[in-house]
């Protein structure tokens, strides 16, 4: 790559040396390093607009026309991308790519106890329109998001810089230590659905890693996209683990449900007769993830398998390492009157709903679909009684929807605290039941009517890498 000095580029951009210079100091010209107390840019780098100028303006409103109305696309992401594209780069991108999202059915985030999941994936995800860059740097823009994020692909910045994409740059991080990367891109992605409660932030990063991958003639083994994935939800904090994400989003077929067990991550997928509609209820209310509240949940566990080794006399190391799958039951139940009542109140919830997989994973290769479908109403309400997640208007949705003709079982989504329930439903039903959740709902939350939504779903293949 060739760099050129301040003075070149502030020539060729027309443009003051010091306007240039303080470009560089605050990170806004991709691949630019400091030498001595100069600076080096690359010759092919992108000028940055002045935020005072009218180019700026009419650039941001540009952005602003391909936005939806709302934080999300319904449906058609790949063609929204590939408009969005053609909008900002005045051309196609030269590749699409998709991801799609993951839903857990039952046993959502067990994998820290060594517990099973029941999960697939949804025809709804994330679409990535991108072209590549032979200059290195990495361009992005996000049609949920303001910001524009760019970075050169040798030298991703290292501090979080408080955006959608840090997880990105970690991303990138993490390829460059495994491989010398060389080509940046320039994309554009769209999120389907309102965010969280589906996995979409792991979604997300797999879109990222294929695309740079790609774009750089790496291929990838699916145990290192796994690893990086997880490496880097875990530097954010997204989730504890991701590798069970991962796993659905990977390998999930259409048409099967995935049985994961986290204790050795081998899985199965499973064949049903049964048809049935998934349909995604969201709130309306924001800022679904709590970490803290998250992360008690599981650590109570952990404690739980911790003490009762304890009791019992066997050998224990550390809280960290210990799970509540190298507990029996009868083990539990016959020191659980020693234990916290908010510990009993977790453990038999975990206890139930890895009963509840078990019973799950027969009815479905039955084709009994209402027998299943209890299982998840049965999760719903241990996840409100024994759990304790769920805001007031999340518990209410929940009760709404379990009370409808044609509802085969209910349950929250992702963390259970303020964002989604997911359904399984009878198709003759579905739009009925649509329509008198949303009646009911917004009655009784009319502030939440603009922003509360509803989806069906059906399930997809997982991303093709």
């Amino acid at each position: 790559m060739e760099y050129i000095s301040i003075r070149e580029i502030s020539k060729k951009w027309n443009m003051k040396e010091r306007k240039v210079t303080a470009f560089c100091r605050d990170g806004r010209i991709a691949g630019a390093r400091k030498n001595g107390k100069g600076w080096l840019i690359p010759s092919d780098a992108v000028k940055p607009l002045d935020k005072r100028t009218k180019e700026f303006e009419e650039f941001t409103l540009s952005l602003e026309e391909e936005k939806t109305t709302v934080s999300y696309t319904p449906t058609g992401g790949e063609a929204k991308v590939i408009a969005s594209y053609k909008t900002i780069y005045k051309r196609k991108p030269d590749y699409t790519t998709f991801t799609p999202y993951r839903l857990c059915l039952l046993g959502i985030n067990y994998d820290y106890n060594k517990g099973g999941i029941l999960g697939l994936t949804l025809d709804k995800g994330i679409h990535m329109g991108y072209s590549l860059k032979d200059n290195g740097i990495i361009e992005l823009f996000s049609l949920q998001y303001p910001k524009r994020a760019q970075w050169h692909v040798i030298d991703p910045p290292q501090k979080p810089q408080g955006d959608w994409a840090d997880p990105l740059r970690t991303a990138a991080t993490e390829l460059n230590k495994r491989y010398a990367l060389r080509m940046g891109i320039s994309a554009v992605i769209d999120g389907e659905l309102p965010i969280d409660g589906i996995s979409c932030s792991n979604s997300l990063i797999i879109t990222f890693l294929s695309a740079l991958a790609f774009a750089n003639k790496i291929k990838l083994s699916i145990e290192e996209l796994i690893e990086i994935a997880k490496l880097t939800d875990m530097t954010y904090k997204i989730t504890t683990n991701t590798k069970a994400d991962s796993l659905l989003e990977i390998y999930s077929k259409k048409n099967k449900l995935m049985h994961i067990d986290t204790k050795d991550y081998l899985y199965q997928l499973l064949d049903t007769k049964s048809k049935y509609d998934i349909v995604i209820f969201f709130s309306g209310l924001e800022n679904d993830y709590n970490l803290t509240m998250y992360n008690t949940r599981t650590e109570e566990l952990k404690t739980t398998s911790y003490m009762i080794k304890a009791f019992n006399k066997d050998n224990y190391t550390i809280v960290k390492d210990s799970n509540l799958r190298e507990i029996p039951y009868e083990m539990f139940d016959k020191y659980k009157s020693k234990l916290p009542r908010n510990f009993v109140k977790r453990s038999e919830h975990w206890y139930s709903e890895q009963q509840r997989i078990k019973e799950g994973i027969k009815y479905y290769e039955k084709g009994d679909i209402k027998s299943f479908g209890k299982l998840l109403t049965e999760s719903g309400i241990s996840s409100i009684n024994n759990w304790e997640t769920g805001s007031k208007e999340m518990i209410d949705l929940f009760s709404i929807i379990k009370e409808q003709k044609g509802v085969y079982g209910t349950r929250f989504s992702g963390s259970g605290f303020k964002r989604c329930c997911i359904a399984l439903t009878d198709p003759k039903y579905t739009k009925e039941i649509i329509e008198k959740v949303k009646e009911e709902y917004t009655k009784k939350y009319p502030k939440l009517k603009n922003k509360y939504s509803s989806h069906i779903c059906t399930s997809a293949d997982g991303v093709k890498l």
